[in-house]
């Protein structure tokens, strides 16, 4: 199962909103990678000794969202991402420059 996420958005909420800094939106291409997307952000994140606030539709895995206060993470099953299309009802929000994902290059063997 590919862990990775695809699409990621991060919005600047802090100046539209009261309740948290930025949102970070990214999707999955099934509601189990979703699951699996969110399971590995929690478990890295709790590694650092950072713990959600709130945890909703983990166990559906369309739509999970995870609150860390500062920072709302949104991880959609791509056609629900579509569907309430957060991008464009925060459309006020400034998106972060993300850097270039770093490429894997194999070894060529000999």
């Amino acid at each position: 199962m590919d862990r990775k996420a695809i699409d990621l958005v991060i919005l600047e909420v802090k100046d539209l909103s009261s309740f948290t800094d930025y949102f970070l939106i990214c999707s999955g291409n099934s509601d189990r990678q979703v699951q699996a997307i969110a399971a590995h952000a929690e478990e890295k994140l709790g590694k650092e000794g950072l713990h959600p606030l709130g945890i909703e539709g983990k166990r559906d895995g369309r739509w999970v969202l995870l609150d860390y206060g500062d920072v709302v993470m949104h991880i959609f099953y791509h056609p629900v991402r579509e569907f309430y299309d957060l991008e464009r009802l925060w459309s006020e929000a400034p998106q972060l420059e993300l850097p270039p994902a770093r490429k894997v290059r194999r070894r060529r063997q000999e």
